[in-house]
């Protein structure tokens, strides 16, 4: 039986409004979705966010042990819902309880969706409104699965990190998708370096280097708010760029490993293949070293450009040896080998599977913090390559650059407007401002 009682949720307002009376449930909730009946085992669940991996996340969180529903949706567009509701229903089918009345649209359908009497919340809009929807997942008292990253500047991570804390002092789980802290392989692989299996790490290689992701072109009569919605990936306001958006997965495990985060950050990038009119404003390419407060060098590719080399993965070097992160191996100096041979799991499942044990059994869970930091740790490599300075972590977490717009409306100027020739600024290195 999930310890996550009524009773609890009943006394949860916005605001400043004083408490309900005891055994009082809040009007929307009743009328919503009716009293809860004793089904106290029933986990309700809310999906912020209908693209492929917020589909991808409700599914996970169907896939969990208990008794689950996912019972509303939102989305900034309608046709995303309705797909991902197709979805959700062919794959899970009474356990997806979603009516038109609980299916909300627009840029306001979070708070519509968390008006609901909701247990969990699936957060996987574009990175921007991260810090926005977790911050008010938590005001209304619910536990959290948000997706990486969790934020795209540091306003939003301080606005993250705050968040992070109400949910400990309200005893509100948070998961994180960074999945590899969840997978055998590389949770045995950096437990054995942690324990000295190569000696002293000297130096950290992580790469996030492929052809790229999609691109969607501007469609007639679009505003330019909602092209940019759309094609979101090429805009910072919402993704960040592609070292943070993606390449935060490899930068996380070298913090993992480091048990850590770095003191500073130098590096370069650009544009030089992917200069597509659709491309926005985000580099193709990123090369950062980081160094961390004990010295240690963690070197940094990310790359997007076709038929190159491709990697994905992390490396250590010690005093005794060398290790393969992301494969599991490990080679000493003294010919020593090991290599993890076990059955991995689906990491993707059993994050989702320890953040719904940990709320039906009141056990600590919140990745909030680390997740919030590593966000920082690319952004932090981000603002080096854009800048061409060495920043510092306080000068990134403290920086006062926000990325998101004044209002968040179809019809409103989005903070990246596009030239006479349609093309946006790109950032230049000498001359944009780091913080």
């Amino acid at each position: 039986m999930s310890r996550f009682l009524p009773e609890r949720r009943q006394f949860l307002q916005q605001g400043s409004a004083a408490a309900l009376g005891a055994g009082m449930i809040l009007p929307h909730a009743a009328s919503a979705l009716g009293a809860r009946d004793g089904r106290l085992d029933t986990l309700r669940i809310g999906l912020i966010g209908c693209g492929g991996r917020g589909t991808g996340a409700a599914s996970e969180a169907l896939s969990t042990a208990g008794e689950v529903r996912l019972v509303g949706m939102a989305d900034a567009f309608s046709d995303r819902l309705e797909g991902a509701l197709g979805q959700l229903e062919k794959g899970h089918g009474a356990k997806v309880d979603v009516p038109e009345s609980r299916r909300f649209v627009g840029f306001d359908a979070y708070r519509q969706l968390l008006a609901l009497d909701l247990d969990v919340v699936v957060i996987a809009t574009p990175p921007g409104f991260r810090p926005i929807h977790f911050e008010h997942a938590i005001e209304r008292g619910c536990h959290v699965f948000m997706e990486k990253p969790v934020a795209v500047d540091g306003p939003g991570v301080r606005k993250v990190l705050a968040a992070a804390q109400r949910a400990k002092e309200k005893n509100l789980k948070v998961g994180v998708g960074l999945q590899r802290h969840h997978d055998r392989r590389y949770q045995e692989t950096i437990q054995r370096l942690q324990a000295g299996a190569i000696g002293a790490i000297r130096l950290l290689r992580v790469y996030w280097n492929s052809s790229g992701v999609w691109v969607r072109p501007r469609q007639p009569g679009q505003t330019e708010m909602e092209y940019q919605m759309r094609n979101w990936y090429y805009f910072n306001w919402l993704c960040g760029d592609h070292i943070t958006e993606q390449h935060i997965h490899n930068l996380d495990v070298g913090n993992w490993v480091m048990n850590g985060y770095p003191a500073r950050a130098q590096g370069q990038g650009g544009r030089q293949v992917r200069t597509g009119i659709d491309h926005g404003e985000i580099y193709d390419h990123h090369m950062v070293e980081y160094t961390y407060a004990d010295g240690t060098t963690m070197l940094s590719q990310c790359r997007h450009i076709r038929d190159t080399w491709t990697q994905v993965n992390e490396f250590a070097s010690g005093a005794d040896g060398h290790c393969n992160i992301g494969s599991g191996q490990i080679e000493r100096g003294d010919g020593e080998k090991w290599r993890f041979r076990e059955e991995r799991g689906d990491a993707y499942q059993v994050e989702h599977d320890v953040l719904f044990a940990a709320i039906r059994n009141d056990q600590p869970h919140n990745e909030a913090e680390n997740g919030a930091k590593s966000t920082l740790t690319s952004i932090l490599g981000r603002m080096a390559t854009y800048s061409g300075q060495v920043v510092t972590w306080e000068q990134a977490l403290n920086s006062e650059i926000a990325l998101v717009p004044a209002r968040y409306a179809f019809d409103a100027d989005p903070p990246t407007l596009p030239g006479a020739d349609g093309r946006y600024a790109v950032p230049m290195p000498g001359s944009t401002q780091p913080f």
